[in-house]
């Protein structure tokens, strides 16, 4: 089972707190944004995602539609009144409405072999396969808007990194300054240091600015505005709940489930169609001569000699076994994007630790020691500068390893429903 090769997952900040949404395509958006400029978490990302959506709003209307189409299909058709004056405004007896016979009749078309019905569970099932592609839409929305968060929580750490950074430059710049004044360095040595430093605040300006296009990319799913929204809370955390739920279990399987259903009511419309239908109709005759009246009825059939509705019928046969090929096809790639996600995520976890347990420490170290030598003179700038930079990039690296474990761990619940793209529950 897909549960047991899970290596460990992430909880996400804040997930169990997703309200709870029975059929989010059956509901009006509302106006609900993120909170103005307050925190920023994944629950209220996937909150206004579900709520706001311009485009889910768009599959919502579109299931109301077909749902009011499915009605329709099931009504009866409508009787037809006819007025029928015959013999009348001619010549000889015929002059004038002496000789007229009028007739009043009611005609009523009978769909056999259950048309009606036929028709009106393939209509439903056109509905059912709309809330179906629409819950497609939502989990595809749920999964791009959680992974710019992700990406947004990737780089407020960045900016914080590149702002300490910035930090480390101006210490440096202080002991090379006092090393300059008293005599233990050149004075280009100085220039040096404060070149690296205006360029490490340059780098933390540069990665101030991605937050911002961070914050917009993540605001426009729901049609939002980037300045409307905080910055997150918290970051999306490691985690031990392995339980990832069902080997499948995906709106795109649902679909291409709701795509076969249709096909085969489809199929069963069609082969009705071979059977006509009968037009009935009654009514009064009166015959103005005699002043009588007598009782008119008539049944209408159409000859099925040219046309027996059976390429029609053969046309919806094979789609409803393309329709049935392609749930296998729709079954058989989830599994394997399942395995695969399953694979990167162990990737990423694994990268994840090194880079924390052992990269970063060690770097840290080489870079403390490297400091304290160049503060006593035991160490030049550039070896310095270099053991900065080599722990300014193991800590970046250690970011978009989270990142990547983060956005594998996303994608592998988005696949099989886990949280937090279970609807809240």
């Amino acid at each position: 089972m897909l549960r047991h090769l899970c290596v460990a997952g992430i909880v996400l900040a804040g997930a169990s707190a997703l309200p709870a949404a029975a059929s989010p395509c059956l509901a009006r958006a509302g106006d609900q944004t993120a909170p103005s400029g307050g925190p920023l978490t994944l629950a209220t990302v996937l909150a206004n995602v579900r709520q706001a959506s311009p485009e889910l709003l768009a599959a919502g209307l579109e299931v109301r539609a077909r749902t009011a189409e499915a009605a329709q299909a099931g009504r009866w058709t409508n009787p037809s009144l006819t007025v029928e004056i015959e013999n009348f405004a001619g010549g000889g007896e015929y002059y004038g409405f002496d000789q007229a016979e009028t007739t009043l009749a009611v005609e009523q078309t009978l769909r056999l072999g259950g048309k009606r019905q036929l028709g009106e569970q393939a209509a439903r099932a056109s509905a059912a396969l709309g809330e179906a592609e629409c819950a497609v839409l939502l989990r595809e929305a749920e999964l791009e808007a959680a992974l710019l968060y992700a990406e947004l929580v990737a780089a407020v750490e960045a900016e914080a990194l590149s702002a300490e950074a910035a930090e480390l430059g101006e210490d440096l710049l202080a002991i090379s300054d006092r090393r300059v004044e008293a005599g233990e360095a050149a004075p280009p040595e100085r220039a040096r240091a404060r070149a690296e430093a205006a360029r490490l605040k340059a780098d933390a300006a540069g990665a101030a600015s991605l937050i911002e296009q961070s914050r917009y990319a993540l605001a426009s799913i729901w049609g939002g505005d980037g300045e409307a929204i905080g910055l997150p809370v918290s970051g999306l955390q490691s985690g031990t709940d392995t339980d990832t739920g069902p080997a499948v279990s995906h709106p795109r399987l649902d679909a291409a489930r709701a795509a076969e259903s249709l096909g085969t009511r489809i199929e069963a419309l069609e082969r009705a169609q071979i059977l006509p239908d009968l037009d009935v109709s009654a009514g009064i005759r009166r015959y103005e001569a005699t002043g009588e009246q007598a009782l008119v009825a008539g049944i209408s059939v159409p000859l099925p000699i040219f046309d027996r509705n059976r390429d029609a019928a053969d046309a919806a046969r094979y789609r409803a076994e393309a329709a049935r090929a392609g749930t296998r096809g729709v079954e058989a790639r989830l599994r394997a994007q399942q395995q695969a996600a399953v694979a990167r995520l162990r990737a990423a976890e694994i990268r994840v630790s090194l880079l924390n347990e052992e990269a970063v420490p060690a770097a840290s170290q080489a870079y403390e020691a490297a400091l304290q030598g160049y503060r006593i003179g035991r160490f030049d700038l550039d070896q310095t500068i270099n053991a900065r930079a080599a722990l300014v990039a193991t800590r970046l690296d250690l970011i978009a390893a989270e990142l990547e474990r983060n956005k594998a761990s996303l994608n592998l619940r988005s696949l099989i429903g886990a949280a937090p793209f279970d609807g809240g529950q």
